[in-house]
């Protein structure tokens, strides 16, 4: 089975889409893969921590100081600042995710959500492809 699912996004940052996942999958086998893939070069798909906002600042945080704009050796700036960091971090990230389903159910933990990451100052619409194999 496949389905596509588009978020939207108004800017970078963090966005839980486990809930938006669940709903477009309305019918899932007892057993099985969960296949997320992110069709963009700018943005990403995380499992993370969905209890504590916190985790997440810490995260954004933690990507701002490991790829900041406005490098002088930035040459991929045509569509703005942010065009290298958003690569790189989306390099440094995943743009696929295989999630476990068991007892028909997307086997995540207990404080994990899954997150699609917006690298990019603006708004932006991003297509996840959805595939389930199993029985």
């Amino acid at each position: 089975m496949q389905r596509a699912l588009e978020v939207s996004t108004s800017g970078k940052g963090l966005y839980l889409i486990t809930e938006q996942v669940k709903q477009v999958l309305n019918e899932l086998p007892s057993s099985g893969i969960l296949n997320l893939f992110l069709q963009h070069t700018s943005a990403s798909l995380l499992i993370q921590e969905n209890a504590d906002p916190t985790a997440q600042q810490d995260l954004e945080e933690f990507f701002e100081r490991l790829a900041p704009e406005g490098q002088a050796w930035h040459r991929h700036t045509l569509e703005g600042p942010d065009d290298t960091t958003s690569h790189l971090k989306a390099a440094l990230t995943h743009v696929s995710l295989n999630i476990p389903i068991v007892n028909g159910e997307i086997a995540l933990g207990v404080w994990q959500g899954i997150y699609l990451f917006e690298h990019r100052h603006h708004s932006h619409q991003r297509k996840i492809i959805l595939t389930i194999i199993g029985t």
